[in-house]
């Protein structure tokens, strides 16, 4: 029996104080996940003497926030379709302050790691809040926001690396944490003042075998790509963890084809206009992180070496910090290239500047000042890039599954940034000399390095030209009394 027609709901008062709020509140939260991830950084060299762990133990402080964001993200953005968004994006920010109050607590590094992987499923953040922007804004404000939502990636990355030196510098090493189990206590109390549930939601059952079999397929994938030059690219762990990591893979591809309510819509993901988008992801995601993992070892080489400045730590974040400022700045510069030209040709033109960054990189690496004008650059590139990328989402799947297709989109990135990690280190590991009698990289390890990003970048830029027209926006989530969620010209009633 057909239901009857829903009573529309009034639309919601956008010129109260919540509502107005709303965006900014988006923003922080992005921002402090992007700074939650690089907080640890500048600890790493002390860890081993203040946990007594090894070196290598410690380096999984940053593995298990990977691992974790790159499995969780998928699975809660679907979780935030079918069951709420506000609701999901809560529990990820109280996960993520829970970690850091128990990193606060301890010194010891099992919990220290355990602690990390909680953080991790605060990478869903910026998914889910461009999903809820999407639901809530009209078309005219919706561009600039979701450019704003993706821009806090680089944003909290550029502040997050000298105030936690800053932090470490002056204070113990718990405050920082303490620090960011404010900060998330704060996000959360203003989640849930400002930013209402969206009422569009996606009915069925939640996918937990393909969410296991993702989660599975995810780990084996990225601890090899991460942990490979540590244990050796022929070592049987490795090509264990390579041949697991297809096997699974393929069986949840299988399941997922299968399956009535997927995890992620394969047939969806086989649109181009969608895949290719996940293939750009992939593609700008390694050029964008080698900058950030270059930039800050170069600078911090010793003056010995011919061409490093010795900077320390807070330094090197402040060199950085223009990058930040520069994306946060140029945002909106983006939404309106979007308007104008489509988010595909925003993409296009945001990696062939990143390629640009490089080649400045490459043309002078040794003036500071040169330095910064490319990896500012770069930032330039990167957040046209990553402005367009969820853009180009939002246009081409419907509004119950915004939320996970951005998070899928998410994960693409988070891969290329691993497998950009682990290409770096290759490339400079093999170009290293002996500097007072310790192994550094050498320039022209750098320079290669400038090089594989660039080329990289511009493989985005051509796969991103190869993406469909965009059509005008569609499938607008339409908001009903009572209703769960509109989709395609169907309501599902709440039960």
């Amino acid at each position: 029996m057909a239901s009857p027609a829903p009573t529309p709901r009034p639309p919601r008062d956008t010129t109260g104080l919540r509502a107005r709020l709303t965006i900014p509140v988006l923003a922080y939260c992005g921002i402090l996940m992007a700074v939650m991830q690089t907080v640890v950084v500048p600890l790493l060299p002390d860890l081993p003497r203040l946990t007594g762990a090894s070196a290598s133990t410690v380096s999984w402080m940053v593995t298990a926030s990977l691992l974790a964001g790159a499995v969780l993200t998928p699975v809660l953005g679907r979780a935030g379709d079918m069951y709420g968004k506000r609701r999901v994006l809560l529990l990820s920010l109280a996960l993520m302050t829970a970690g850091s109050v128990i990193c606060a607590l301890t010194a010891d590094i099992a919990l220290l790691i355990t602690a990390r992987a909680l953080q991790g499923a605060a990478v869903s953040v910026v998914p889910l809040s461009i999903s809820i922007l999407r639901d809530e804004l009209p078309p005219e404000r919706r561009n600039g926001a979701v450019a704003l939502m993706s821009s806090t990636v680089g944003i909290g990355a550029a502040l997050g690396l000298p105030a936690a030196a800053l932090i470490i510098q002056y204070a113990n090493w718990h405050a920082m944490f303490w620090v960011t189990a404010g900060l998330g206590t704060t996000g959360v109390l203003l989640i849930r003042w400002a930013v209402p549930e969206s009422p569009v939601r996606e009915s069925g059952r939640f996918d937990v075998t393909g969410a296991l079999g993702l989660a599975a397929g995810l780990v084996c994938l990225l601890l090899a790509v991460s942990q490979g030059g540590e244990w050796g690219w022929g070592s049987a762990p490795i090509l264990g963890l390579f041949a697991g990591a297809a096997l699974v893979l393929a069986l949840w591809w299988r399941h997922q084809l299968r399956a009535q309510r997927p995890l992620v819509d394969l047939r969806l993901v086989s649109r181009p206009r969608v895949g290719l988008s996940h293939v750009a992801a992939l593609l700008t995601g390694f050029a964008f992180y080698a900058n950030t993992l270059v930039t800050a070892q170069l600078v911090q080489a010793p003056e010995a070496s011919g061409y490093g400045l010795g900077l320390s730590i807070v330094q090197t974040g402040l060199v950085l910090l223009p990058s930040g400022v520069v994306m946060l700045l140029l945002s909106p510069v983006s939404a309106r290239i979007s308007a104008a030209r489509g988010p595909r040709i925003t993409l296009a033109l945001g990696a062939a500047v990143i390629a640009a960054g490089y080649g400045v990189r490459i043309a002078d690496s040794r003036s500071l000042v040169m330095i910064m004008v490319g990896a500012t650059v770069v930032s330039v590139g990167t957040t046209l890039a990553y402005s367009a990328l969820p853009a180009l989402i939002l246009r081409a799947v419907p509004a119950t599954q915004t939320a996970s297709a951005n998070g899928v989109n998410v994960l693409m990135r988070t891969v290329g940034q691993a497998v950009s990690s682990a290409a770096v280190a290759a490339v400079l590991v093999h170009h290293t000399s002996l500097v007072d009698g310790l192994p550094l990289p050498t320039l022209h390890g750098y320079l290669v390095a400038f090089s594989v990003a660039a080329a990289v970048a511009l493989a985005g830029s051509a796969v991103a030209l190869l993406i469909p027209g965009d059509p005008a926006p569609e499938n607008e989530p339409v908001r009903t009394e009572g209703a769960r969620s509109v989709a395609d010209g169907t309501v599902k009633e709440d039960a």
